[in-house]
């Protein structure tokens, strides 16, 4: 039969090449070598062949017993086994150890357990009274000398590629510990962080530890902040921000029982930041972060490159007058009693009545986003019923440039609508400064109208922050995001600065914008730019100096007027683009481009818009004690003199002569800042006792004393906020209940048409039991409560 097979497919099999096998992975899944003890019977279990030079042999004499411990370490992990340390004996008149047995992790057994009976889940048995030891003394001599040796195990030992799961060859060096903090603080996981340090060493076999080894270092680590407690960490973190950085500034605020209630911090970045942008602010709480339901407020602002920036951040215990009293004085106080010029919030009143007596000359506006969605709660009928409705209501909150014209649109829609007696309506009209246009486009906003940029911070928290974090952690994390932000700063810094926005058409005054403002402002600016080509423009009037221009956008009826006045090269539209975003609209660009002006005037450039935004002195002094800054000077000494130090002695130590010369130039500069010392010693001595003549009873640092009184930080009695999702607005409440009853309408023809089909025998077990599962819950209920269709569909299966 074999003889009658083609011949290609004889020539087709492939032939076995075995000199191609790896020997080395053979070795790694090899079995230990076993034999069968000839007397009694037994199987013995010796180690596959390793080097002879990490063989123990007898009379092999080793300096300390660490030396000898580890030589036997380095046997066993080559060999398949753990180790563990066994009897010795200690000299009574000192702590010499006389000798030592080190033997196989499997010797010995396993005593019995009272516990057994209540343990749930008890551990295997890894004991099987194992014989396998080396035993070293020094009672005969001043080194370590083995006096026994067995190399024979009565259990299977481990292959090479698996011996790194045994507890004695798992250890976690200080580089490990670096290198576990460095990634646990960027926010990397345990997984990932195994996974990444394995990558580097070529497998985890041998990284040295395994999975379970760096949560038990991470489980100890968070083991100290508790310790101290909630209170303790916190304060020692902000303490330790201020010692790093004197600039740093942080409040807290305790109720009567002396527990902590309310934390702001600002670091020295947020203080400067603040000093250049800080002329409008946007201010929110709408996320909860805090495993406790604490809101996060933060204090946010755009900088010259229109990001998002961080001015102070706080964790509060409540939404109350008397908190948001505090947070805003503590504000001001943190960034040298400097106010915004325009603070844009929602719609809170206990908010709108701490501004008004903390920050009376702030300009507070509303965020117009917050006035759609209570517009959506309190006129959802008129919305739904009249589809003009959204249009109109816009058209006021937008369009109009002067107040007549504001009064008469007002009034026309509601009467239009019906809504001449709506209470919401009244209340909106009372507070028509804070959120219609026409009185706000003279107030300089960043072009901002709502707190939308606060809004899509609280959004980037939950990337960071995770409603299980502690205090601690929180803070920690937090800092994280600041240095995100920051970083990305420093690179449009980096491209403001070694680039120019690509020209889409040469023009003198596009060239001049590129060379003044950032990129992303230049875009703003060439957009207006844009929009001005095509408006329309004619002469209205004129008044001396002045001319005064009827321009009209394209496709719109509406025109602005827009006056010049060659005087001053001065000119002023009716939209108020400039004074409300800081740059000049398309109206006033077109009117420039037809008088042949092709460079913005001086007078329209806004510093805080351009590359230089944050050049000159800001200056910012700290809030800490004096001892504070001097500790955070020797801080900074200590850590520039270090390193200066290394390269002087890594210079030193290459030869005989630059290590004298090193050696002699300390003992001089010793004796130098020895003398220096002591003169400084004794002024400062004469200075404390003519101090302590003139005050006798004044506190060094009152700070410390109030804060040795915080007896913790206080527990909200109810948690509201369970997750770190956004609470939903009205108008997302709105969509969903509307989406909802549709859904329930449809639901409820299917339902009439499910019973029609059971009656009539017409759908089968499984098209019921799927069809109930598609209803919605209360409708499910309902069917399964009925005992008509029970009683139907029992008869139908």
């Amino acid at each position: 039969m074999e003889n009658d097979l083609p011949t290609h497919e004889v020539q087709s099999c492939r032939k076995l090449d075995f000199e191609d096998v790896d020997l080395q992975e053979i070795n790694d899944n090899a079995l230990p070598l076993c034999i069968t003890d000839g007397n009694q019977g037994n199987q013995i279990f010796l180690p596959l062949a390793i080097p002879d030079d990490l063989i123990p042999k007898l009379d092999m004499e080793f300096d300390t017993e660490v030396a000898a411990k580890n030589f036997y370490q380095k046997y066993a992990k080559a060999s398949g086994f753990g180790t563990r340390l066994s009897k010795g004996h200690k000299d009574k008149n000192s702590d010499l150890m006389l000798d030592r047995v080190f033997c196989c992790s499997r010797e010995g057994k396993k005593p019995k357990d009272k516990r057994n009976m209540i343990v749930k889940c008890p551990r295997p048995e890894t004991r099987c009274d194992c014989s396998a030891r080396m035993k070293i003394s020094c009672r005969k001599g001043g080194k370590y000398r083995v006096v026994q040796f067995v190399a024979e195990h009565n259990h299977e030992l481990s292959t090479p590629s698996k011996t790194h799961l045994f507890r004695s060859h798992r250890h976690l060096t200080m580089a490990h510990e670096a290198e576990i903090d460095m990634a646990r603080s960027c926010g990397i996981t345990p997984k990932q962080s195994i996974e990444l340090m394995s990558k580097q060493v070529g497998g985890r076999e041998n990284l040295g530890f395994i999975r379970d080894d760096l949560k038990n270092y991470l489980r100890s680590k968070r083991s100290i902040p508790m310790m101290q407690g909630d209170t303790g960490g916190v304060l020692e973190y902000l303490q330790g921000m201020q010692l790093e950085d004197p600039n740093f500034f942080y409040a807290i605020q305790v109720d009567e029982d002396d527990l902590i209630t309310n934390i702001f911090w600002a670091d020295a970045k947020m203080r400067t930041d603040f000093a250049h942008f800080g002329d409008v602010v946007c201010f929110d709480t709408t996320y909860r972060k805090h495993k406790d339901g604490r809101p996060i407020a933060l204090f946010v602002g755009v900088n010259h490159h229109k990001q998002t920036t961080v001015f102070g951040a706080a964790l509060l215990y409540d939404e109350t007058i008397l908190t948001f009293e505090w947070l805003f004085d503590t504000f001001a106080k943190a960034m040298m009693e400097k106010i915004p010029r325009t603070i844009l919030t929602d719609q809170d009143g206990r908010m709108a009545t701490a501004l008004a007596s903390q920050w009376p000359t702030t300009y507070h506006r509303l965020c117009i986003w917050h006035i759609y969605q209570n517009a959506a709660t309190h006129l959802a009928d008129v919305f739904k019923d009249f589809q003009n409705f959204a249009a109109d209501f816009s058209h006021c909150i937008y369009d109009y440039e002067n107040e007549d014209d504001f009064f008469e649109g007002w009034s026309e829609m509601l009467k239009t609508y019906g809504l001449e007696d709506n209470k919401w309506l009244k209340k909106m009209f009372d507070i028509k400064e804070k959120w219609a246009l026409v009185y706000g486009r003279e107030t300089f906003c960043a072009d901002m109208t709502t707190t939308q940029r606060s809004e899509s911070m609280n959004s980037v928290i939950k990337k960071y922050v995770s409603y299980k974090h502690g205090l601690l952690e929180f803070f920690e994390h937090f800092q994280r995001l600041l240095d995100d932000r920051r970083y990305d700063e420093s690179v449009a810094d980096f491209k403001g600065n070694q680039s120019t926005p690509a020209m889409t058409f040469p023009c003198r005054i596009l060239q001049h914008a590129a060379s003044v403002y950032t990129h992303e402002v230049y875009e703003k600016f060439k957009e207006e730019l844009c929009k001005g080509i095509d408006c329309k423009w004619e002469v209205d009037g004129e008044l001396g100096n002045q001319m005064i221009y009827r321009v009209t956008p394209h496709g719109k009826t509406s025109h602005h007027l827009v006056t010049y006045d060659s005087s001053t090269n001065s000119i002023c539209c009716s939209c108020k683009k400039f004074e409300f975003a800081g740059f000049l609209c398309s109206h006033a660009l077109k009117i420039l481009m037809t008088l042949n002006i092709v460079t913005i005037p001086d007078a329209y450039i806004l510093k805080r818009w351009t590359k230089a935004a944050k050049t000159g002195n800001v200056h910012v002094s700290s809030e800490s004690s004096p001892e504070m800054g001097l500790k955070a000077k020797l801080s900074f000494r200590y850590k520039e003199l270090s390193y200066l130090y290394m390269q002087l002695m890594t210079k030193a130590s290459e030869c005989d002569e630059a290590y004298q010369i090193a050696k002699d130039g300390f003992w001089k500069m010793s004796e130098q800042m020895d003398a220096c010392c002591q003169g400084k010693k004794k002024m400062k001595e004469v200075r404390i006792e003519e101090n302590c003549s003139a005050y006798q009873d004044v506190d060094t640092n009152p700070s410390e004393v109030a804060y040795n009184k915080i007896k913790g930080i206080k527990v909200k009695e109810k948690v509201t906020y369970k997750s770190s999702k956004r609470p939903r607005s009205a108008l997302e409440m709105t969509t969903k209940k509307r989406k909802y009853k549709v859904k329930e309408k449809s639901s409820s023809k299917k339902l009439q048409e499910f019973g029609n089909n059971v009656v009539h025998s017409s759908m089968d077990s499984a098209t019921i039991q799927g069809f109930v599962r598609e209803l919605p819950p209360q409708q499910a209920q309902e069917l399964g409560n009925n005992d008509d269709s029970d009683q139907q569909v029992a008869k139908h299966e």
